[in-house]
């Protein structure tokens, strides 16, 4: 057999790109692409679509206190998850989960109003995560004053958040590091007002329940909570227990 040439090759090869670019331009062949003269074309995989928090929330609707239904015991589970005083899971929203949406907005720097909306429904999505100041291996309360909560802590970790109102600008609540020095289990009436189950941390100054627990600083110096709340924190601290009030 004779050898081909390198210019035979070239015009073959010539008239077969030619004879395509015809059959091409007739409609009779596809275009050769470099992918598929490499091999079987593969085809890439399709993204999943991404969901955004505002879709993802977009679905829930606006609860307020007196809803519902379903909506409101996810609403209920979530917080409870994240260690908010819903006082439990009963698919009602009333007015312990009301207080417990105030503290999970006012954490989270949103409205104080107590109405779970697209904005505080992404924000359950993402929540912002409070961390104690102080570490104990037993329990210990904080009061954050510029947040307008109080934290029950215990091991460097925050296990519970509940809706407070400490002193306003006229009375303030003085901070710093204190213990509870005594308790009076049950109604305490003072010069300024009834104390539900005072826990007092210095002078006549105490965390206790309260009736009006409003978004804002309120109180005559003291650092108020819902009266259910207080039901529910009662048997865990007593005297000794570390109280720390900071901003």
């Amino acid at each position: 057999m004779s050898p081909v040439s390198p210019h035979t090759t070239r015009q073959h090869a010539s008239r077969a790109t030619l004879g395509m670019a015809l059959l091409v331009a007739a409609g009779l062949a596809a275009p050769v692409t470099s992918a598929s003269a490499a091999g079987p074309a593969t085809s890439a995989p399709t993204a999943a679509p991404v969901m955004t928090v505002a879709a993802a929330t977009s679905s829930q609707p606006v609860l307020r206190q007196g809803s519902k239904g379903a909506a409101v015991t996810t609403l209920q589970r979530r917080l409870t998850a994240l260690h908010y005083d819903v006082g439990g899971v009963d698919g009602a929203f009333g007015p312990s989960t009301f207080h417990a949406v105030v503290a999970f907005q006012k954490v989270n720097g949103l409205s104080r109003d107590g109405i779970v909306g697209p904005r505080t429904w992404a924000a359950l999505d993402r929540p912002v995560v409070p961390k104690p100041k102080y570490n104990h291996s037993g329990y210990s309360v904080e009061a954050n004053l510029t947040k307008q909560v109080l934290y029950l802590a215990r091991g460097g970790s925050v296990v519970r958040i509940l809706d407070a109102s400490s002193g306003k600008a006229s009375t303030p609540t003085p901070t710093g590091n204190y213990k509870v020095q005594r308790r009076i289990d049950g109604w305490r009436k003072s010069d300024l007002g009834l104390l539900w189950r005072p826990n007092y941390f210095t002078g006549g100054y105490a965390v206790h329940g309260a009736p009006s627990v409003p978004a804002y600083p309120a109180s005559h110096g003291c650092v108020r909570v819902p009266v259910p709340a207080m039901n529910r924190l009662w048997s865990i601290i007593g005297v000794g227990t570390p109280v720390h009030i900071y901003r």
